[in-house]
């Protein structure tokens, strides 16, 4: 058992942008920290063989607690009105693991910080570690801020049946790209309670129907308890905690490739690359010309150790690859629109 550490979730797919997160870790963290990747599915092949050479990097393999998170997650969404509406599983589309990342619950840290592996970290974790002193979560996004259209769960559903004001519970919304929190907060019992909950009192209509399998929208829904107590940087009473982190929305200064926010030059826990598909870093990294914005700063930490083999030049992509991407898109486009 380690008192501190750092979890992501992976596999293959995502291998650029794992090794550009652990360089980012060891550069801007610590290189002792120990890190666990959480495995997304079995194809771990080059993931196995970057570790070799990192000491501290590990794999998860408690497997069992995996198992017990995927049968949580599809006894719930097997139980949400959108299934029995549709009268269809789960769309095929949806079929990866991204909620295996709350296995960290079950791992060998004590206290720990989750990073989706499309991240790069750009600040140490030492005032999070002080956050976990006095809160059960820490987060740091702006999910609460959304139009309650958008919110994964259904606010008008909760405060009826909580009496908690939507204020109280709009504060309590968050991401699930980082998060830190403590072994053990979501164990056995209260995965038993929590699927209870859900599916019997049928707590499972408070997620939004247009998040169905959302393991945001899930984790939101367990979180919404207020035994649980939660600091969120972007509420903070402190305006240096307010940063943007996403690196398609917001502004940022690099200074020494450590982004910054735009506005006051405040420091960020890490840049997130959502909405890019990992296929784009791959392209990347291979000196095709990807529209990536920051692209420069996720090619520094992605060749930080091996910065000979970094492309000096990117080349426009060709008819077949601008072919090939604008299928992709059409296809992902008209799943969605079906579900």
């Amino acid at each position: 058992m380690k008192k501190v550490g750092i979890y992501t979730l992976a596999n293959d797919a995502f291998y650029d942008q794992l090794v550009a997160l652990l360089n980012s870790i060891e550069r801007n963290i610590s290189p002792e920290i120990p890190v666990c990747i959480i495995p997304y599915n079995q194809q771990l092949e080059l993931i196995a063989e970057e570790i070799k050479s990192r000491p501290n990097v590990s794999l998860f393999e408690n497997w069992e607690s995996i198992q017990r998170w995927d049968d949580f997650v599809n006894q719930v969404w097997d139980a949400h009105p959108r299934t029995q509406e549709s009268q269809l599983t789960r769309p095929g589309w949806y079929k990866g693991f991204v909620h295996r990342k709350f296995a960290a619950f079950d791992g060998d840290f004590q206290r720990f910080i989750f990073y989706d592996a499309d991240s790069l970290v750009m600040k140490p974790i030492d005032d999070v570690l002080i956050k976990l002193d006095t809160y059960d979560l820490v987060f740091d996004d702006w999910e609460h801020a959304k139009p309650e259209a958008v919110t994964d769960i259904n606010l008008e559903l909760a405060q009826s049946a909580t009496n908690i004001a939507k204020t109280q519970l709009r504060s309590r919304i968050h991401c699930n790209s980082f998060f830190a929190s403590h072994q053990g907060l979501f164990g056995i019992d209260e995965l038993n309670n929590l699927t209870h909950r859900l599916i019997e009192k049928r707590e499972v209509e408070w997620i939004n129907k247009k998040f169905w399998w959302s393991s945001s929208a899930l984790f939101n829904y367990m979180t919404i308890d207020s035994k649980y107590s939660i600091f969120n940087y972007t509420l903070s009473p402190n305006g240096e905690d307010k940063t943007g982190n996403c690196a398609n929305a917001d502004l940022f200064v690099n200074i020494d490739n450590i982004l910054y926010n735009q506005e006051g030059l405040k420091p960020i826990h890490r840049i997130h690359y959502m909405s890019y598909p990992a296929s784009d870093f791959a392209r990347l990294c291979h000196g095709e010309d990807v529209d990536i914005r920051y692209r420069e700063e996720f090619l520094y930490y992605r060749f930080f150790k091996q910065p000979e083999r970094k492309p000096q030049q990117l080349k426009p992509p060709t008819v077949t690859a601008k072919t090939n991407q604008l299928i992709k898109r059409v296809m992902k486009k008209i799943k969605r629109t079906i579900a």
